[in-house]
């Protein structure tokens, strides 16, 4: 029996700041959902075999004179191709069986959303590249990080199958975060490691592969979104808290597909394109608002007034008028071609539904009660609800009396019933969408209470039957915001913090193998001669000419990365002097001199903001206890409050030494 861990919960090590993930059980084992995401992972490489089978045929078709040959290769393409095809259609099936991902219990049916499968990867070993950049780079053994690493890769691995339940958002969101440092400590600018990230298409199965880690960086961040999509649609719909968090859900996921568009460009694959988010993000705010309308309907049940009919109405209306919005883009090119058949059905019997339940309100609300009970206030509001076209339609928005409030009310009846029949079709129509059961049995179910209200409403005469009710004004009271990924609640630790701080010691800046200084004073008392400044890591502030400092090889603008075999990359300013004083006579310090010469401009002022550095004026001299040409022996204020964890966020106050902030493209 696979007993499930609860992905993404940290333990801190002995040092007290590098993460360790507690990995996650696989679902796939264990659950529908697993075993449909198994089948997809199955089928993503079988058309990664044909993808290659028919590139290899392509290129030999190209390169033959032979004519034989020629026929015999476009016959191997012709077999390719046709078992690309049914490949493909298989897996668009796989995308259409959105019941698996639904909350299924009870006897009621509910309305099946429209929830995403996540995208497949493949597996990286990143043991030897990182290594060998570490002592290239860094100038430091690759095998003091093997624990590191195997962190990293074990993270990753568990993020390939994370529970559905906010553990598995959490453990996403962690991965995606730790990205971050992953990416300037191994990724220069300039060069590859040889590490390419290879992505499998949600829909389509197609690989792409790029070396970039802003497309990992989009691909687990759509994962994050589908996995929303999915919560959304495992919720209980029958329950106010299960529609509160059903919202909730699609919310998130629909700001995680806008952070995605809005951050990360030239995406290689369709389901990161623009158009594709753009269509998603609107699903998932139709879906949100369809789960408030199901609430509306919930908490009026058991008494519903006029009003409430009318607002009812309105909400159906406005449902049905966004689900027309989703209609529209996910029609057009590319994405029709791109997303399975049985999406674009639902969404039109979705738009269909939800007309005809705006049809059913009105009428509820127009035939509950004599014309004589209405109030001003609602003879107002049905006039600001209806629209008439004054030829097809009936005119008579407000009733005169009550022979003409029961025509009005049976009519919108009426319509109701051709609309809730035209959804049926579709469903029908649709050969995923046929054998739905669930979504058979909403429809049946508003169609036969719709039915029955109808006969229940008595007749009418011929020539009202000849017109048809005025539109239902689409509008809402529900204003929905979309909800971005919430970064800063999934702080992690640099996995590879040992290098020094990150805004120095990144793949994107170089520096000098660090060379080892050694300083002996004689018994006359003479100093160093060289004064510091600033923290993690302290910098060499100034050197005394032909001091005992200058003589070692002591530069200005040199990162102090060691003290008597004491790592102080991320050393404060007061500690440095103070173990500095501790050497004595004798001192062994361990430089590095950075290449860039920018490194060496001094702070005009010192700023709150400003942490980790400290004014020039204010650095302090350790040649034994005598003041510095560069100031008194004094050590200057820093700032301990640790930066807030957040470095996504587009803020003003950035460290002043962090100048590899960019935004990331995809390229």
């Amino acid at each position: 029996m696979n007993v499930p861990i609860v992905a993404g919960d940290i333990l801190p090590d002995d040092e007290g700041f590098r993460p360790r993930f507690v990995r996650g059980s696989d679902p796939r084992v264990a659950t529908c959902r697993g075993k449909l995401q198994n089948k997809r992972s199955k089928l993503n490489q079988e058309i990664n075999k044909e993808l290659r089978l028919r590139a290899g045929a392509e290129n030999l078709f190209k390169a033959t004179t032979n004519r034989k040959l020629k026929e015999t290769v476009a016959l191997e393409l012709s077999f390719v191709n046709s078992n690309l095809q049914l490949l493909k259609e298989q897996l668009a099936e796989l995308n259409s069986s959105v019941e698996l991902y639904q909350n299924v219990d009870g006897q009621e049916p509910i309305m099946p959303m429209i929830p995403l499968g996540l995208k497949e990867t493949k597996d990286i070993d990143f043991r030897d590249p990182f290594k060998d950049f570490i002592l290239e780079h860094y100038s430091e053994d690759g095998e003091n990080y093997e624990e590191a690493i195997a962190d990293l890769m074990e993270t990753r691995q568990a993020t390939r199958t994370p529970t559905r339940d906010p553990a598995g958002i959490a453990l996403l969101l962690r991965y995606y975060n730790q990205l971050y440092f992953i990416e300037r400590r191994f990724f220069p600018p300039d060069r590859s490691l040889g590490i390419y990230f290879e992505w499998f298409d949600s829909l389509t199965g197609v690989p792409s592969c790029q070396r970039t880690v802003a497309f990992e960086k989009a691909s687990v961040l759509f994962n994050a979104g589908a996995l929303y999509t999915q919560l959304g649609a495992k919720q209980d719909r029958r329950s106010t808290k299960g529609l509160d968090q059903a919202v909730d859900a699609f919310l998130r996921a629909a700001g995680t597909f806008r952070y995605i568009h809005e951050n990360f460009t030239n995406a290689p694959s369709m389901d990161l394109g623009p158009d594709m988010l753009d269509m998603l993000v609107q699903l998932m705010l139709a879906q949100a608002r369809e789960c408030l309308f199901e609430k509306l309907e919930l908490q009026s049940r058991e008494a519903r007034s006029i009003d409430i009919c009318f607002d009812l109405a309105q909400e159906a209306a406005q449902v049905a008028a966004v689900y027309n919005d989703v209609h529209a883009l996910i029609s057009r090119e590319p994405v029709r071609d791109y997303v399975p058949e049985s999406w674009i059905s639902l969404v039109l019997v979705k738009r269909e539904h939800h007309f005809a339940l705006a049809h059913k309100h009105c009428a509820a609300g127009l035939l509950d009660k004599p014309l004589a009970e209405f109030r001003t206030e609602t003879k107002l509001t049905l006039e600001h609800i209806q629209q008439s076209d004054g030829k097809t339609q009936m005119d008579n928005t407000i009733p005169k009396d009550d022979n003409e409030r029961k025509s009005l009310g049976r009519a919108h009846l009426r319509e109701a019933l051709v609309l809730h029949e035209e959804s049926q079709r579709l469903q029908r129509m649709c050969r995923e969408l046929k054998g739905k059961q669930s979504l058979g049995k909403v429809l049946k179910k508003a169609h036969d209470w719709t039915l029955k209200d109808y006969n229940a409403a008595g007749d009418e005469d011929e020539f009202r039957e000849l017109l048809d009710p005025p539109h239902i004004i689409a509008s809402t009271k529900f204003q929905l915001s979309l909800t971005h990924p919430d970064f800063g609640q999934h702080g992690v630790d640099d996995l590879f913090r040992s290098l020094g701080p990150v805004a120095i010691f990144s793949a994107k800046r170089h520096w000098t193998a660090p060379r080892l200084i050694q300083l002996q004073r004689g018994p006359g008392g003479e100093g160093f001669g060289f004064s510091v400044r600033g923290d993690a890591p302290v910098i060499i502030a100034a050197v005394d000419h032909n001091s005992l400092a200058d003589l070692g090889g002591m530069k200005e603008g040199d990162f102090i990365v060691s003290i008597e075999d004491k790592d102080v990359k991320w050393a404060s300013h007061e500690q440095v002097v103070r173990l500095i004083k501790q050497c004595g006579d004798s001192i062994s310090l361990k430089l590095v001199t950075p290449m860039d010469r920018n490194y060496l401009k001094k702070p005009v002022k010192t700023s709150h903001h400003d942490k980790g550095s400290v004014s020039a004026s204010s650095s302090s001299g350790v040649s034994s206890g005598q003041p510095s040409p560069a100031g008194s022996m004094t050590t200057a204020h820093v700032s301990r409050n640790r930066i807030p964890w957040n470095p996504f966020k587009k803020s003003s106050q950035r460290d002043s030494r962090d100048l590899t902030f960019d935004n990331v493209i995809l390229r």
